[in-house]
């Protein structure tokens, strides 16, 4: 009788080929990070900050709370009115006595509660950002007959920034549900 052979696969080395293909690929494979929003920060200092009073008729109050509700210069707001009411606060095309006075001295001041949903705190900043784009892009336009984009200098850039600069300040958030009165 003829004896049969075990026909048997050595897979031993089998692991160390799987490790190695996985090192490869964790090695080799790149991630999109999330870019986030880009705000350029202060420096930090830890001095107490000095105290700068502020006239009133130049910020433009913006308050999220708990319930996501918006607070526009102590009126309730809809997000989207936001963005044609920061506009006409900034620009003050009427010289109305209760918008800022001139666009390089007007804030937009951006507070929220600390139970504001991120979407919402994303989509309020948002239409701020807008407000400030379109603005940018009217002047653009109004100067160099294109809209604000890269193909402007940054010579020209620096001219439409200068007549509409972007000075949006976030407040510290108020604890949950605790708004300022």
């Amino acid at each position: 009788m003829g004896r049969r052979m075990d026909s048997e696969i050595d897979a031993s080395s089998m692991a160390d080929i799987a490790f190695l293909l996985l090192v490869f690929f964790l090695v080799t494979t790149t991630m999109n990070p999330d870019t986030g929003i880009t705000v350029k920060l202060p420096p930090w200092s830890e001095d107490d900050a000095e105290e700068v009073k502020l006239n009133k008729r130049n910020v433009f109050a913006v308050l999220v709370n708990a319930n996501n509700d918006l607070l526009v210069r102590g009126e309730p707001e809809q997000v989207a009115d936001l963005r044609a009411r920061a506009k006409e606060f900034i620009s003050n095309p009427n010289k109305r006595a209760d918008l800022a006075e001139k666009p390089t001295k007007a804030i937009v001041s951006l507070k929220n509660d600390r139970g504001t949903k991120y979407s919402t705190y994303i989509m309020v900043y948002n239409e701020l950002k807008a407000a400030y784009r379109e603005l940018w892009d009217e002047e653009s336009n109004n100067l160099f007959g294109e809209p604000y984009s890269d193909d402007l200098t940054n010579a020209q850039k620096r001219q439409v920034r200068a007549k509409y600069p972007f000075v949006l300040s976030e407040a510290e958030p108020t604890a949950y549900g605790e708004e300022e009165k």
